[in-house]
C-alpha cells in the first residue's frame, strides 16, 4: 500500500525513526560522564536524522526493480554546520555504522502505510562507508568515536564486526577513513560518505576536486554524503561555501536539480555582542542548542566564553568556531552578521509605496560569467531595501551564450513605475547609456529627486567621480553598521553584498569583485548603494513628505 499520508502539515515519511531506534539499541556514548550508556541523541540531532532519511511520499517500492535500485530517499547530500563541541562527530560516527549495518534503504510501505527499510547488503550491495578529510587529524574527529562505539557497544556482538585501527570490517562491507587525493578515489563505490570540516576543503589543497570525485562515486549506487563544516569564510571557494551557494540556488529555484540538498546550519543571532557577557552567553546558547549546558547538554558555555575572550583567540575565528557565524574574508566590505542584523523580512511592501530605485546593468562578457543586472528599490519612508529583480546567468548549459534579457529589464522598470510612487531613480549608465537616456526622457521630468539637471537618472559609478562614489559607499556602509536601513532578507541581494570586496583608491575605499572575471557578482550591491544614495537625497529634499499621487494598479 502507499504511504499513510501526513498527520500534520509538512510531514514527510522518513526512515529516521527506525535509524534512531537502531542507534539506541546497538550504539553507546563513546566518552565523557555517560560513556558506555546507550547513545540517545538530542532533539536537535534527532531532527537532523529524521530529515536526512526522509522519503519521497510518492515512492512505491520495492527498492529493487529488475537490476536497478530505486532509492526513495529525498536527500542526496547534506550539510550539518554547528559550532565546535556540538556533537557532530559522534552523530556522524553513529550514522556511518547505521549505513553499514542498519535498515537505511526504503523498500516500500507496510500494511499501516509506514516505511519499510532494508540493509544495503540485503539488496546485494557492498556496504562501503568512508570518512574523508584532507588530513588524518581531521578524520580522527569522526573515526575515534566510531571505533569506541564499534568496540564497546552491542553492535560488535550483534553483527560480528571487526574494528581495526584504520578500518572496520562489517559483513560484506567495510568502513574506512581516508585522506587520499581525489584521483586515487575515482572508482570507489561507497554507499555513504562523511566529509569532515569542508570549510577547509579548497581548490589549493585539492578539496574541491576530492568532493566532486566522492559525489560521482556515490551516484553509482544512489548513495548519500554528509558534510560537517564549521562556519566557512566567504570568498575562499571552499566545499562548504559552494554547498551553501548550491542550497541557496535550490531555495531560489535557480537549479534544475531536485531538492535533494539538506543544509542544516545554526548560528548565534546577528545581534550577539561578544564584548557583553550576557549577550555572548545567550548567543552561545542559541548556537549550541541542545548541546549547551544551559539547555541540558554537555557543553560548558562559561568555559567557551573564557576561550572566546582569551587574548590569543582571533575574534573572527571565535565567531566562526564558537558562534558558528559565517563572517567574512579579510577584505570583505561587509560581514554577514552586520548585514543579517538589518534583515526585516516581516516588513511588507505595497503598491503605491513611495520608493526610489537603483540600477546596475551589464550585457555580455567576452569570457567568464556574465555580470548580473540588478534593479533595487528602497522605500523612502523607512529606508527598507528590496530587489525588484536581479537577472543572473543560469548555471550549466542554460547559461551558455546567455545575455541579459533587455526586454525583461525594460518591462520591469516600466512596471515598477506603474505600481509604485517612484520619486527618484539613480542608474549607472555603463553599457546602458541608450536605455537610460530613454528612461530620462520618459520619467525624468516627473522625478522630484534628480541625479543632475541635465541627466536626472544617470549616476556614474566609474570615471572621474571617485570622491562621490566613495562617499556614497561610506554612507551605505554606515547605514548598515548603525542599522539605519533594513532589507527583506533576499538571498540574492545578500550574496552580492557579501561578495563585495574593499579596494583602496586615492579618494578612499571602493568596492569590487574579488577579481575581474570572478563569477561572484556584486551588481545588486552597487544598485543598493545607488538606491540608498537616492533615498538620502529624497529625504534631504523633502520628497518623503510630498503629497502622494493616486496610483492605479491593474
Amino acid at each position: 500500500m502507499p504511504w499513510r499520508g501526513s498527520n500534520y502539515p509538512g510531514e514527510l515519511p522518513t526512515l529516521g525513526w527506525k535509524i534512531l531506534d537502531w542507534i539506541g539499541e546497538y550504539l553507546i556514548v563513546p566518552d565523557g560522564p555517560a560513556a558506555g550508556e546507550p547513545l540517545v541523541l538530542t532533539d536537535e540531532q534527532a531532527m537532523f536524522v529524521l530529515q536526512l532519511y526522509a522519503i519521497d511520499p510518492h515512492f512505491n517500492g520495492p527498492a529493487i526493480r529488475g537490476r536497478s535500485l530505486l532509492n526513495g530517499r529525498r536527500i542526496r547530500r547534506a550539510v550539518l554546520s554547528r559550532p565546535k563541541g556540538w556533537g557532530k562527530s559522534p552523530l556522524l560516527a553513529a550514522l556511518c555504522l547505521a549505513e553499514a549495518l542498519g535498515p537505511v534503504v526504503p523498500d516500500g510501505w507496510d500494511a499501516d502505510g509506514e516505511p519499510v527499510g532494508r540493509e544495503w547488503t540485503s539488496l546485494g550491495f557492498k556496504a562501503k562507508v568512508q570518512v574523508v578529510a584532507t588530513s588524518e587529524d581531521q578524520t580522527a574527529n569522526t573515526w575515534d568515536p566510531l571505533l569506541e562505539m564499534a568496540r564497546n557497544g552491542g553492535v560488535r556482538d550483534a553483527y560480528a564486526i571487526e574494528p581495526m585501527e584504520s578500518f572496520v570490517n562489517v559483513p560484506d562491507g567495510r568502513i574506512e577513513f581516508t585522506t587520499s587525493a581525489a584521483n586515487s578515489r575515482e572508482g570507489f563505490r561507497p554507499v555513504f560518505s562523511v566529509m569532515d570540516q569542508t570549510e577547509s576543503w579548497t581548490p589549493s589543497n585539492g578539496g574541491r576536486k576530492l568532493a566532486a570525485t566522492i559525489r560521482r562515486n556515490l551516484t553509482k549506487v544512489n548513495g548519500a554524503s554528509v558534510e560537517t563544516p564549521n562556519a566557512f569564510v566567504p570568498g575562499e571557494d571552499s566545499v562548504a561555501e559552494r554547498s551553501f551557494e548550491a542550497w541557496k540556488k535550490q531555495v531560489e529555484g535557480k537549479t534544475k536539480a531536485d531538492d535533494g540538498l539538506l543544509f542544516d546550519h545554526r548560528e548565534a543571532p546577528a545581534e550577539t555582542d561578544p564584548a557583553e557577557e550576557d549577550s555572548l552567553l545567550a548567543g552561545l546558547a542559541v548556537a549550541y542548542g541542545g548541546s549547551a549546558d544551559a539547555n541540558g547538554g554537555w557543553v560548558n558555555l562559561r568555559r567557551v566564553l573564557m576561550d572566546y575572550w582569551d587574548p590569543d583567540t582571533d575574534p573572527q575565528d571565535a565567531r566562526r568556531y564558537f558562534l558558528n557565524q559565517v563572517t567574512h574574508a579579510t577584505d570583505s566590505w561587509l560581514a554577514q552578521p552586520e548585514w543579517a542584523g538589518c534583515a526585516a523580512s516581516e516588513k511588507t511592501v505595497s503598491g503605491g509605496d513611495r520608493i526610489v530605485l537603483g540600477f546596475d546593468g551589464s550585457r555580455r562578457r567576452r569570457k567568464g560569467v556574465t555580470d548580473a543586472t540588478a534593479l533595487i528599490a528602497c522605500r523612502v519612508e523607512d529606508g527598507h531595501l528590496f530587489p525588484i529583480q536581479v537577472w543572473e546567468q543560469p548555471d550549466g548549459p542554460a547559461g551558455d551564450d546567455w545575455e541579459v534579457p533587455v526586454a525583461e529589464v525594460l518591462a520591469a522598470v516600466e512596471d515598477t513605475f506603474r505600481r509604485f510612487d517612484v520619486v527618484g531613480f539613480y542608474a549607472d549608465p555603463a553599457k546602458w547609456e541608450g536605455h537610460i537616456a530613454t528612461w530620462e526622457a520618459k520619467y525624468g521630468a516627473k522625478l522630484p529627486v534628480k541625479a543632475g539637471r541635465q541627466h536626472p537618472i544617470e549616476w556614474w559609478m566609474t570615471g572621474g567621480r571617485s570622491g562621490l562614489i566613495v562617499r556614497a559607499l561610506d554612507k551605505f556602509h554606515a547605514a548598515v553598521i548603525d542599522r539605519e536601513l533594513t532589507h527583506n532578507g533576499s538571498s540574492v541581494l545578500t550574496r552580492h553584498i557579501l561578495n563585495a570586496r574593499r579596494r583602496p583608491s586615492a579618494s578612499g575605499l571602493q568596492i569590487a569583485k574579488e577579481h575581474p572575471d570572478s563569477p561572484r557578482k556584486i551588481d545588486a550591491a552597487v544598485a543598493s548603494v545607488l538606491a540608498w544614495q537616492c533615498r538620502l537625497d529624497a529625504v534631504a529634499t523633502g520628497a518623503r513628505n510630498r503629497s502622494r499621487k493616486v496610483m492605479i494598479l491593474r
